[in-house]
């Protein structure tokens, strides 16, 4: 009878060696972004209004829309200006472009695209599932966002 009793005990003691803990719960507790960032992070919209919400992406959406615009603009001036000096030199003798061999390249080259675009890359569609992700949480933001990139672009 006393073996039994101290095998009882043994076994109480054991079970209470060992706590289990509730993942779930912890996980809730206990953000992502808290971890990283500490306490006072977390999604925008549960730090500031509305208003500043609008403010914040209208100004970063100008800055970007503008900066946008400008490379945009040298962009296009320098490959529009490289296509008239190569019009300019072939039509002046200098350089002999073999239009022929141009577009059986060109159209190898849709062939390819074509084949890996079927293909899709799980990350391209990771990524755009997590952006959808954070326009929907931030959407006060991203509209503001949106709103000074046209803004921004129109300047």
């Amino acid at each position: 009878m006393e073996k039994q009793q101290e095998s009882d005990q043994d076994a109480e003691v054991e079970d209470e060696l060992y706590e289990v803990v509730d993942i779930t719960d912890y996980a809730r507790r206990h953000q992502w972004w808290s971890r990283v960032f500490g306490n006072n992070s977390g999604p925008i919209a549960e730090k500031y209004s509305v208003a500043t919400q609008i403010m914040m992406g209208g100004v970063t959406g100008w800055c970007a829309g503008y900066l946008f615009q400008r490379v945009g603009k040298i962009a296009a001036t320098a490959v529009g200006g490289g296509f008239l000096l190569l019009q300019i030199a072939n039509h002046s003798g200098y350089v002999q472009v073999d239009w022929k061999k141009v577009e059986k390249d060109v159209n190898k080259a849709k062939k390819h695209l074509k084949k890996r675009a079927n293909k899709a890359a799980p990350e391209l569609n990771s990524f755009i599932e997590e952006s959808t992700e954070f326009v929907k949480r931030n959407i006060v933001l991203s509209s503001g966002f949106v709103g000074g990139f046209l803004l921004g672009l129109a300047s």
